[in-house]
């Protein structure tokens, strides 16, 4: 953190001092809710209903004051709807999510009223015990890429043909087998046991800090660890928030996994200002933005020293209720080895480069809710790992469907999305570790050179009693396959890699306890052929969950 404490107060104090310009100008701060919160699948429900029509997908975590807007909206829309047939269910849903945002509900509408200063020293807690039997998936791999790029598919040329006759690696693990974007943490084989909570401070209207520690104990290694998963001070709301410390952060529409950053890898130290709310402009709509700056571990790898900066940016624009429209950039830059001239950090931004220094990703997406279809979404990314004339190519994609209201009671829902990853995605040669920290893609879970399919049905007997069903089919091998000799290097004369295939399932029970209380269980399976595009090595892998949670 002593990089934050030599760059954050000179923000903080320009920030304090714009947003002090007027007594009016200061919202509500408030904290972020977990991204693995069902606060998100509450709101999604609500608008399947017709009763959330300005809600944002592509930027996340919402804070509390966010989510506190939205229920209020839903409130008041439910006054006037005449599309909910069970007020009951809805009702129950604004009541969960109402214990869950008390402070953040009876302070939205008039701010000045918040003590100033408070401490709430339980938060929430998760209790976990987990049981791995099986072995992650290394994303270790020689990948062949042609070069020669067109865009959708479609002509030729834009990126020129690669000259060189090796191909590019692959890197990183999955962590944990049937377990992503769990925010870098690593379970061991057998028993392990977890245990976080959070803790909340607040300076009136003003500002609020948190901090969630987190100890994990693993029966195979005899090991326990304490980590600080998270804590941050925030400073604003509404339309202009700067957040600095350790969160965790999402930027794009998808639920299994986006391309530029979700909550897959271990959380890394930010400065980050955002707009938690959106602002509306006259002739473009409401609009949310976020802007992320950071600086990863220092990495040795391949015999060079890399510490790179990380830029995240994204802009998500409604020109209309039912339409979401955004632009998505990941950034790595700068530090030991690479020139970190004014130019040369420039390079790249209209056109990769063979000079280049950074590794890039941008990209574009897109949702649209169908009121005629029960507010059925369709959503897609497109993103490239190269440009060419402001142009993403080396193109990755994220596409899905979400019927949340399968029946006119809206308490089944269904939700498919498909993932292909480039031959090259999250690799690069001015970083040999790729867009990766700490080991783990910070973008979509299932790596590079990756196909992925998702499918997940789920029945709410209440808010709190749920139960859902998961498959997901990942291929890998199929894109940049190159041949490899007996001793796993690259070699015209060896054998082919292997396709792998992964098929796997997962069922969730999740169910209130007392109180606040509730619990999860879930229990998976998968069988992996070609396991690590070795042919003739299959693995099946098992895990069971049970997490007992309170107000998270």
């Amino acid at each position: 953190m002593k990089f934050f404490s030599r760059k954050i107060l000179p923000i903080i104090v320009i920030m304090a001092s714009l947003l002090g310009l007027s007594d009016t100008a200061w919202p509500l701060a408030s904290n972020n809710i977990p991204l693995d919160s069902p606060v998100y699948f509450y709101l999604e429900k609500l608008a399947a209903f017709g009763l959330v029509t300005t809600d944002f997908r592509g930027i996340r975590p919402f804070s509390k004051a966010e989510a506190a807007r939205l229920v209020l909206e839903a409130e008041e829309n439910l006054d006037k709807s005449r599309a909910v047939s069970d007020t009951g269910f809805v009702n129950t849903i604004i009541s969960e999510l109402r214990q869950t945002l008390a402070r953040e509900i009876s302070l939205y509408k008039k701010p000045v009223r918040a003590p100033w200063f408070d401490v709430n020293p339980l938060n929430n807690f998760k209790a976990r015990y987990l049981y791995v039997d099986g072995i992650p998936r290394s994303y270790e791999r020689p990948v062949h890429d042609p070069g020669g790029d067109g865009v959708f598919g479609i002509g030729a040329g834009l990126r020129p043909d690669n000259p060189y006759p090796s191909p590019v690696q692959q890197h990183g693990t999955e962590g944990t087998p049937l377990l992503e974007n769990i925010e870098g943490i690593r379970y061991e084989r057998g028993s392990n046991y977890e245990f976080r909570f959070s803790s909340e401070a607040y300076a009136g209207r003003y500002a609020t800090a948190l901090i969630e520690p987190l100890l994990i104990s693993s029966e195979q290694s005899g090991s326990t660890r304490l980590l600080m998963n998270k804590g941050y001070v925030k400073a604003g709301g509404g339309g202009l928030e700067l957040e600095a410390g350790r969160d965790a952060n999402w930027l794009g529409l998808g639920y299994r996994g986006t391309v530029t950053l979700t909550s897959n890898a271990r959380n890394f130290d930010i400065i980050k200002l955002s707009s938690p709310e959106p602002i509306s402009l006259k002739y473009i709509g409401d609009i949310k933005y976020a802007f992320i700056f950071s600086r990863f571990d220092n990495t040795v790898p391949n015999g060079q020293e890399r510490q790179p900066y990380f830029v995240g940016a994204k802009l998500s624009v409604k020109p209309v209720a039912d339409l979401e429209f955004g632009v998505n950039l990941g950034r790595q830059v700068g530090g030991p080895g690479v020139d970190n001239g004014i130019g040369d950090m420039l390079r790249g931004v209209i056109g990769g480069t063979n000079a280049d220094n950074s590794n890039s990703l941008a990209g574009l997406e897109l949702r649209y809710r169908m009121p005629v279809l029960r507010n059925a979404e369709i959503y897609g990314e497109f993103s490239g790992e190269d440009t060419a004339s402001f142009w993403p190519i080396v193109e990755s994609y994220v596409a899905g469907f979400y019927i949340p209201r399968l029946t006119d009671l809206g308490k089944d829902d269904l939700r498919f999305e498909y993932f292909l990853g480039n031959n090259i995605l999250y690799t690069n040669g001015t970083f040999p570790e790729g867009y990766l920290y700490r080991g783990m893609p910070i973008g979509h879970s299932q790596g590079g050179a990756t196909e992925d399919f998702f499918l997940r049905y789920s029945h709410w007997l209440s808010p709190r009693n749920r139960l859902a069903l998961e498959y997901f089919h990942t291929e890998r091998g199929n894109l940049g396959r190159v041949t490899i000799s007996g001793s796993g290097q690259f070699d015209q004369n060896g054998v082919k890699q292997a396709v792998e295939r992964k098929n796997s399932w997962r069922a969730f029970w999740n169910l209130p306890v007392y109180g606040d209380v509730n619990m999860e269980m879930m229990y998976g399976w998968e069988r992996i052929n070609n396991f690590n595009l070795v042919g003739g090595a299959d693995q099946t892998n098992q895990i069971f969950k049970v997490d007992v949670s309170y107000r998270y």
